[in-house]
């Protein structure tokens, strides 16, 4: 865990002058439900994909994977110059457990673009109805952060 945060910070350090943009290819680290990594790719400058695999820690499953379709508001929310946008829409999540469940999500989040690098936090929470092997809603929640290519 040491060598992780050693890594971050010097990502972080070493980028300190590069812009963070709405567009690109991002890859980090998601904590919550799944705890594990997460990717983001953006289609256009509102929409994006993202998707996520890791251990689902609180519904004792092997391993999850959600994925998303995202349309982005950068209106909503500032926090003095700094872009704030908050995402919303569906996608999917499938869990990998005694039994294979496959869900519908509807995320709501927000990111937070750091000024001077390309790194961003989010944070989420989502609600999920399980369609498979039986109907349950169930909810997620997690904060992350990614860095961009």
């Amino acid at each position: 865990m040491k060598r992780f945060s050693l890594l971050i910070c010097a990502l972080l350090l070493g980028t300190v002058g590069a812009r963070t943009q709405s567009q690109g290819i991002g890859v980090g680290v998601i904590l919550g439900e799944p705890i594990g990594g997460s990717f983001k790719a953006w289609l256009s400058d509102k929409t994006a994909v993202d998707a996520g695999i890791g251990y689902a820690n609180w519904s004792h499953a092997w391993f999850q994977s959600p994925s998303d379709y995202l349309l982005h508001s950068f209106d909503l929310l500032r926090a003095g110059s700094r872009r704030l946008p908050v995402y919303y829409v569906l996608g999917g999540r499938i869990k990998f457990a005694d039994d294979t469940q496959f869900g519908i999500r509807a995320p709501i989040g927000v990111s937070y673009l750091l000024d001077g690098a390309p790194v961003d936090l989010f944070g989420e929470v989502a609600p999920i109805l399980d369609v498979t092997p039986g109907i349950r809603l169930e909810w997620s929640f997690a904060v992350g952060a990614r860095y961009w290519f």
